[in-house]
């Protein structure tokens, strides 16, 4: 199987674009699905894609990380079709009697009690192979370096699935029902080119099977399997346990409102910074020492301290009013979930940055026990706080269990890798947040409607001075600044490099 190698550059060039495409393809449908399906409606529908995510995520039987591992780079034909049989198809027939068996499982379990599952339920189901397909095959374009292909194919997927979904609502009826069908529809045409692509280049052989192959499959991809659980547990838990707890889908629409745009918050702080950080403090672990991923680390957390101060301050004060001005006053209670837990999301990165290592150490294990810490302590915080808070009660217990994973990484780290913000950086960053939360507290005064004008007056009147602040405080950010750059004064690496 030829591979395309365009170069690291274009890679990175083309995922970052496709995800670009693919958040404003959310942000796209958020308002939208929000004004068009009520509470409730968006909370069997996020009820229902929860349980898709971690069914899948179990599935796949950890099949993807060995596909990416295991993948035979320079091998021959012959090479190439044994790992198709033993690696791709294998694990996907082990997938899909799995998923018949469960599926059966369940139609007796109901024979037997009388009960009914809803249609949505089965439309979920039926999404559990096709997503377990598509990832499997996108996985071995990754491996394979067909960037452009992924790319390609994940825009065109992410917008079919924009049309149908929202289509189907506009057209037919709100309800979620209707949703999910239009979901379902864009999933089968979306893996009707993955079948295409695999047939032409994925071949099978029954004389290449070899279960020990599946067996080393598994016993790599298993224990990853494990941690992936664990962080789609910690974003799924809030909305099963209020389900659960509350037997009001409504509850867990305004709560899924919130923290799915906070989701975006996360996406744009923590991922896209280590996506650009890991890699450069692995290369300076391995060729340098700990002191030079120290001194990267002291390098981004200036900028990253001021950024996650200012944008949490603004969260936690306008935070609703991007949910009024984004989805309509109707959807206004989800406003402080998505407040405090994006404000959690925004300032989270700092920690995390301050406390990578464990995986530069190889403690893996550590992290884990960490994640498993970090979800017990949620489930734990939800059974006391959502029957005295309400959905509210699940947003503290997420904001308390982020905390206490971000300090966890500080504290078990090697201290030869922990990096904090200097004394400097935290005194400014202070006496910013103060000038800020003083304009926010006057800009309360000026009788600004909820919503848009509320959102670009207050949040000028709030950042304006924020910034100003820092860089009247701080030379250091003034030379950031593409005015105030000056020449390098060192050898080292500089942020913008």
């Amino acid at each position: 199987m030829a591979s395309e190698s365009p170069g690291i550059g274009k890679h990175y060039l083309r995922y970052s674009s496709a995800n670009i495409l693919v958040l404003l393809a959310g942000l796209v449908s958020f308002p939208i699905m929000t004004r068009l399906l009520d509470n409730t409606q968006y909370g069997i529908l996020g009820y229902y894609d929860t349980w898709v995510l971690m069914a899948v995520a179990i599935a796949k039987l950890g099949a993807q990380h060995s596909i990416l591992r295991f993948y035979p780079h320079g091998g021959d034909s012959t090479a190439v079709r044994a790992f198709a049989t033993n690696l791709f198809y294998l694990p996907l027939l082990v997938s899909l009697v799995l998923w018949v068996l469960t599926g059966t499982g369940i139609v007796v379990t109901d024979w037997f009690v009388g009960a009914t599952q809803s249609p949505v339920f089965w439309m979920a189901m039926l999404m559990i192979p096709a997503m377990v397909y598509s990832s499997l095959v996108e996985t071995v374009l990754r491996a394979t370096e067909r960037s452009r292909t992924v790319m390609f194919t994940r825009i065109a997927w992410r917008y079919l699935q924009l049309l149908l979904m929202v289509g189907a609502v506009v057209a037919i009826q709100h309800t979620a029902l209707v949703a999910y069908a239009g979901k379902l529809v864009s999933a089968l045409l979306g893996i009707a080119f993955y079948v295409f692509w695999a047939h032409r280049n994925l071949g099978f052989s029954r004389q290449a099977l070899d279960p020990g192959s599946l067996k080393q499959s598994m016993a790599f991809g298993m224990p990853l399997v494990a941690t992936e659980m664990l962080s789609v547990a910690l974003v799924s838990v809030d909305r099963l346990m209020l389900k659960g707890l509350s037997g009001d889908f409504a509850v867990v629409g305004i709560y899924s409102i919130g923290a799915g745009l906070a989701m975006q918050v996360h996406m744009f702080m923590n991922l896209t910074v280590f996506e650009s950080f890991t890699p450069m403090a692995n290369r300076l672990f391995v060729t340098e020492n700990a002191a030079a991923v120290r001194a990267l680390k002291l390098k981004m957390l200036l900028p990253m301290t001021y950024a996650a101060v200012g944008i949490s301050i603004a969260l936690l004060c306008l935070g609703t009013d991007v949910i009024i001005a984004l989805s309509g006053a109707g959807k206004a209670a989800s406003g402080p979930v998505f407040a405090v837990i994006g404000a959690t999301n925004a300032v989270l990165p700092v920690m995390l940055v301050c406390g990578y290592g464990l995986m530069l150490e190889k403690r893996t294990r550590t992290v884990f026990a960490l994640g498993c810490t970090t979800v017990l302590l949620n489930t734990a915080l939800n059974f006391v706080l959502i029957p005295r808070y309400g959905f509210m009660g699940a947003s503290y217990a997420t904001v308390a269990s982020s905390f206490v994973a971000g300090i966890g990484h500080c504290m078990l780290v090697s201290p030869t890798l922990r990096q904090l913000p200097d004394r400097r950086t935290l005194a400014v960053a202070g006496v910013a947040a103060v000038v800020a939360a003083i304009c926010a507290w006057g800009s309360l005064h000026l009788g600004l409607r909820p919503g848009w004008q509320r959102l670009i007056g207050a949040g000028l009147l709030i950042g304006g001075p924020y910034l100003a602040t820092l860089l009247l405080l701080d030379p250091r950010l003034r030379a950031m600044l593409p005015m105030g750059r000056k020449a390098p004064q060192g050898t080292g690496e500089s942020l913008a490099g």
